[in-house]
């Protein structure tokens, strides 16, 4: 399934792309996305070959960093109306689940939920749409760019407790410190940020609710012509709810507001069913974590929804026809192929 995103995602890029000794326009035409995407914040293109375009970019530079400086010099601007609507709430709460609810606006490939447990909020972020690879560039642009607006829209004074990765960390964090300010931890369960539950019910000093309800008006209106469809909706919810063990189709019925037998009916007309997505969205996922081959198996069976390494093994043999082992070589021999097509 392809996802789209607004071409402000690549606000910068040809800056930063310049800084590291890159030829942009070469790199954009690799990665099949048209130069002319620059001239319009708005134009809609495929996640993929942006991931894809981030991910070569810091190979070919060899720097691990290069979304992390894209992010560092973002704007609540160059989020369009979606930073409008979260810097007119009146607490951060409120800002979050307005970013939440208009996010596909924005990127269609990017879930945002908060987790709140003992005190603690987590501000958590998933990237979808069966992108291979490593997602580690996509990934700290993404967080980056909202601890900034997070940080614009509270003040310089809010900061949170940690900022965590599921990538391994890099060589060097200096542009981690220098963007975060405050500890990041790699090799985590989850990307996000974790701050103290009552900072969600900080003020936001900005909140103006005459022209929050405008803004509000405005994005409803474009959210009714967007072409989000149930099967959409259903993948991204299970995305959110896999790694903590508790995603099932009545637990997927209670966030949409219905009943288990609802869900499927209105899947079947996309020729899916609830198992089906999972499956799809577990493929995903064990694409991401084994073909990085930073995690145990055992972590990667949690993070997908198993209750054990045996059951994780015996459907990955079944889903892939080899085992991890086999499928992690033929998958490295595949990306060395493919890097030296760019030698």
């Amino acid at each position: 399934m392809s996802y789209l995103l607004r071409s402000a995602a690549l606000t910068n890029y040809v800056e930063v792309a310049r800084s590291v000794g890159l030829d942009p326009y070469q790199q954009l035409g690799d990665a099949g996305i048209e130069r002319s995407v620059l001239l319009d914040p708005d134009i809609m293109i495929r996640a993929e070959a942006v991931a894809r375009l981030l991910e070569t970019s810091a190979r070919s530079a060899a720097v691990e960093d290069l979304g992390l400086r894209m992010a560092e010099t973002r704007h609540i601007s160059n989020l369009g109306a979606l930073g409008f609507v979260m810097r007119e709430q009146p607490t951060l709460r409120k800002a979050l689940e307005s970013a939440a609810h208009y996010l596909r606006l924005q990127n269609e490939a990017v879930v945002m939920r908060i987790e709140e447990s003992e005190g603690l909020a987590v501000i958590r972020e998933d990237i979808v749409g069966g992108i291979p690879g490593s997602m580690r560039q996509a990934t700290e642009l993404v967080l980056g760019v909202l601890y900034r607006v997070l940080g614009m829209v509270l003040g310089a004074a809010w900061k949170p407790r940690t900022v965590c990765f599921t990538h391994p960390a890099p060589a060097g964090t200096t542009i981690h410190t220098r963007v975060f300010g405050v500890t990041v931890e790699f090799n985590q369960d989850f990307d996000g940020i974790v701050c103290l539950a009552s900072d969600l019910d900080a003020a936001i000093p900005a909140y103006d609710p005459v022209m929050a309800q405008q803004v509000r008006r405005y994005l409803d209106s474009m959210l009714l012509q967007s072409s989000s469809t149930m099967p959409d909706k259903i993948r991204k919810l299970i995305v959110a709810l896999l790694p903590s063990g508790t995603c099932s189709v009545d637990r997927i019925a209670q966030h949409l507001g219905m009943d288990r037998r609802t869900v499927h009916r209105h899947l079947a007309p996309y020729g899916e069913s609830y198992l089906s997505l999972v499956d799809s969205v577990r493929v995903e996922m064990v694409k991401r974590y084994v073909g990085s081959g930073n995690r145990p198996l055992s972590e990667v069976a949690s993070l997908v929804g198993f209750s054990s390494l045996s059951a994780f093994s015996r459907w990955f043999s079944g889903r892939f026809g080899c085992s991890v082992s086999t499928w992690r070589r033929e998958e490295a021999q595949r990306s060395a192929s493919a890097d030296d097509k760019f030698v």
